[in-house]
């Protein structure tokens, strides 16, 4: 379901998500992609003192098979209609 936008991020070397986030769920996965492109993820930690946004963090991290200090919060931190900012840092020569 992600290969589309893993290659987006290879090829651009950042990539932004509009994510709907479903705090305190059984498990945290991809729900499913809406015909906007809205990401649907469940999150398992509850929405209180950053916990959910930082499981959305590492989960994104390790889908994305990026370190979560490439993944960042753009908008939406108290809400669950979310912008996220995934970037591939390169070095130069």
């Amino acid at each position: 379901m992600l290969e589309k936008y893993k290659k987006l991020l290879m090829d651009e070397k950042e990539l932004y998500l509009r994510i709907k986030v479903i705090p305190s769920a059984a498990r945290t996965e991809l729900k499913e992609i809406l015909a906007d492109e809205t990401f649907k993820i469940a999150v398992k930690a509850p929405p209180e003192k950053n916990k959910a946004n930082q499981e959305l963090i590492k989960f994104l991290g390790r889908e994305f098979k990026c370190d979560k200090s490439s993944v960042k919060i753009i908008s939406g931190q108290t809400d669950r209609l979310k912008l996220v900012k995934i970037k591939l840092w390169t070095l130069s020569a």
